[in-house]
């Protein structure tokens, strides 16, 4: 109960004190001039010591003992902080576990080491509630769906507290008088019991994640062992079986030739069986010529070694005299009546060239062929492409090695794709999209133009120039110059006048300055004619007596470019210089071809009609070549054309007979030029432009100005 009005008490020494208790406030007793505090017997414990000599002495009683061994600090030292970081890792576990790995097969360290330490664990006995073993326990012992008397009360506690909480005052009130009128509920005579198997401890738990494990397993391939023997009697036995299958082949096809005439039916059931033949061998197609490759590799081992390792020793005895040793012969049946016309390495894959065959003879003109052949494979070409017109000329594209520009004999131009299964061209000209009407002689791929289609040129015996571009599936066509002669118009039918047009046969565009090109002629002349200009020529060189074969830039030069002809002769040109030509070269017999070595801006190479290939290097002879050799076993068959491999110091050269032949050159063939100290000068663009400059000032005229 509590204390209302005022209280008195007696102290121990006989004395009264005065208790005042008021509302609300904690009662205080005062005993000798010292206050205590009581509050509802909570604070029993607690005392408040007030400003008295008592308590100033109670206070000094106590005092601080130090140890002998204390460190005595200052403020600094003791409000410096130390930071310790504790670790959940175990000091214990060891680092070096070593596991064997299946994978390796070798044994290697874990990177990830367990650093949990269990210091005790207690098997429990608790199942789960809704567990079969829980129910039948419950059935057993009749407490199925019983509860406890204390878990109700316990739940009613908590279901008042949280109503006590969130309903007002007046509502508690309704809710007691509710209570009052209603009677309670008579408590039933089943006796509840607790439920032991649903414990839950009223505590805070952390969920731990359970480990994750992958693991993957495989079945082993199947297996079967196989073992034979092969005798002598087998292998003959085998050899007769497969004779006597033929010959029955044999004989099946004769019947079927005698009544196919009869039975249409029989015939078409062969081409479907071709067919899935043909289908059979296309799916190891891949595999096929990669084993064909290997089989070559071992039949042709002693040409590849001495392509890759051979250097001719005698040349170190010859007087700066080179040789050329033959390796490989390409060939296919049947293009061996057809003439080389055209030679083409790919700038892509180095071992990769193409060749094209027609005739040369206006009077034998029939089919044409295009062959990829690869130094890997010198037994059968990579791809064939038969054509209805000889195939006169071919130009790879140098940015799409897949893309293949020819021209043919009928005047047509045309484009492959190698990648396409169809031996068709995907481009070709016709009548209607303006072809030539005489035979193409040459095509040369240029740069893309503005609106970035492909394009090149082409050049014919009516006397145009032609660039032709490949706009989405047509090919278009834009006349760039037309090879009109200096002889006065003839008169033709109706008192019309017809120019006269030359008859091209060569051109070559130069390597720095994209609009400039030069053109050969039948007459023997050659045009210096410029992209922008299509009516008039730069300049006119009266180059040859016959039909100049070949014109060519010089790889490193940007002045002189090389000429062959009819006539028997080569030449050297300055096209800055108008007074002739810089270097003549007369070999005996008409110059099929010629061509600059790309190693070298002093090195060409040409092939005549006689069978013979002459290597000139001016830096060492100005006057005769370092290497002439007959390389064809005929008498009568002619060279037509020649190429140097761009890496590779080789040289394929082509023939009247449809033969490839590729020639090694010697060390003397490719040699460094060397100083007058005997050491070997540096190679490089600007060398060989002063290397070539030097021979032109020995041979050029001095002009007026230096005469004077």
């Amino acid at each position: 109960m509590p204390v209302k009005g005022p209280v008195k008490t007696k102290q121990a020494g006989g004395g009264t004190s005065s208790l005042k208790v008021g509302k609300g406030r904690v009662p205080r007793v005062s005993m000798g001039g010292a206050k205590v505090a009581l509050k509802d017997d909570v604070r029993d414990d607690l005392t408040e010591v007030g400003e008295g000599a008592h308590g100033e002495e109670w206070m000094q009683t106590k005092s601080l003992i130090k140890p002998d061994d204390q460190l005595d600090l200052d403020e600094v030292q003791l409000k410096e902080e130390f930071t310790r970081i504790l670790t959940a890792n175990n000091p214990h576990a060891p680092q070096n576990i070593v596991r064997y790995n299946f994978k390796d097969r070798s044994f290697k360290q874990t990177s990830h080491v367990d650093q949990l330490a269990i210091h005790f664990s207690l098997d429990g006995n608790m199942i789960h509630k809704d567990s079969d073993e829980a129910r039948r326990q419950k059935a057993k012992y009749g407490a199925a769906e019983t509860v406890s008397d204390q878990a109700i009360s316990e739940a009613e506690e908590e279901k008042k507290e949280e109503d006590g909480e969130e309903k007002p005052e007046g509502e508690e009130g309704a809710e007691k008088r509710d209570e009052e009128s209603t009677p309670a509920p008579p408590k039933g005579s089943d006796q509840k019991l607790t439920n032991q198997f649903n414990f839950s401890e009223r505590a805070s738990q952390t969920y731990n994640n359970p480990y994750r494990e992958r693991a993957t397993q495989t079945e082993p391939p199947p297996r079967a062992n196989f073992s034979a023997t092969g005798n002598q009697w087998e292998i003959y036995d085998a050899y007769k079986e497969d004779q006597e299958k033929q010959a029955e082949e044999k004989a099946k096809e004769k019947k079927q030739n005698i009544t196919s005439k009869k039975d249409e039916g029989t015939a078409k059931k062969k081409l479907t069986a071709m067919e899935t033949q043909t289908d059979d061998i296309s799916r190891i197609s891949h595999a096929a010529k990669i084993v064909e490759r290997m089989v070559n590799q071992n039949t042709f081992d002693d040409v590849s070694q001495d392509f890759k390792y051979w250097e001719d020793v005698s040349d170190d005895y010859r007087d700066q005299e080179g040789t050329l040793l033959p390796l490989w012969k390409f060939c296919h049946d049947k293009s061996k009546r057809l003439a080389v016309t055209s030679l083409c390495w790919n700038p892509k894959y180095r071992d990769l060239f193409v060749a094209t065959h027609g005739s040369y003879d206006f009077m034998k003109q029939s089919r044409g062929m295009l062959l990829c052949y690869t130094l890997k494979n010198p037994s059968y070409p990579e791809f064939i492409y038969p054509t209805t017109s000889g195939v006169m000329c071919v130009d790879i594209h140098p940015e799409h090695p897949y893309l293949v520009a020819v021209g043919f004999y009928d005047g047509s131009v045309g484009v492959f794709n190698v990648t396409d299964k169809d031996n068709k061209p995907i481009y070709q000209s016709t009548a209607k999209t303006g072809k030539h009407t005489d035979p193409v002689w040459q095509v040369a791929w240029q740069k893309d133009d503005l609106d970035n289609n492909l394009n090149f040129f082409s050049v014919s015996s009516d006397g145009r120039v032609v660039a032709w571009t490949l706009v989405k599936n047509e090919l278009t066509y834009t006349d760039v110059i037309q090879l009109k002669l200096d002889e006065a118009p003839q008169e033709g039918p109706e008192g019309t006048q017809l120019t006269p047009l030359g008859c091209g046969t060569c051109f070559d565009f130069h390597k720095q300055t994209d609009y400039l090109f030069l053109v050969g002629t039948e007459e023997g002349k050659i045009h210096k004619c410029s992209k922008a200009y299509s009516s008039q020529f730069l300049d006119t060189f009266d180059a040859h007596h016959m039909a100049v074969y070949k014109v060519q830039w010089n790889y490193f030069h940007p002045k002189i470019f090389i000429s062959c002809s009819a006539d028997w002769t080569v030449k050297i040109w300055d096209h800055t210089y108008k007074n002739g030509a810089m270097f003549t070269f007369d070999l005996g017999s008409s110059v099929g071809d010629v061509a600059w070595a790309p190693y070298s801006s002093t090195v060409f190479a040409a092939v005549t009609a006689d069978g013979k290939v002459h290597v000139f290097d001016l830096t060492i002879n100005k006057y005769e070549p370092i290497c002439e050799q007959a390389v064809v076993q005929k008498k009568k068959t002619k060279l037509t054309h020649i190429t140097f491999n761009p890496d590779h110091p080789i040289v394929l050269v082509g023939d009247d007979r449809g033969y490839v032949t590729s020639l090694k050159l010697s060390p003397n063939l490719r040699k460094v030029p060397k100083d007058k100290k005997g050491q070997e000068l540096q190679r490089g663009p600007e060398q060989e432009i002063a290397k070539m400059d030097k021979l032109l000032a020995l041979v050029r005229e001095p002009s007026n100005k230096d005469k004077n």
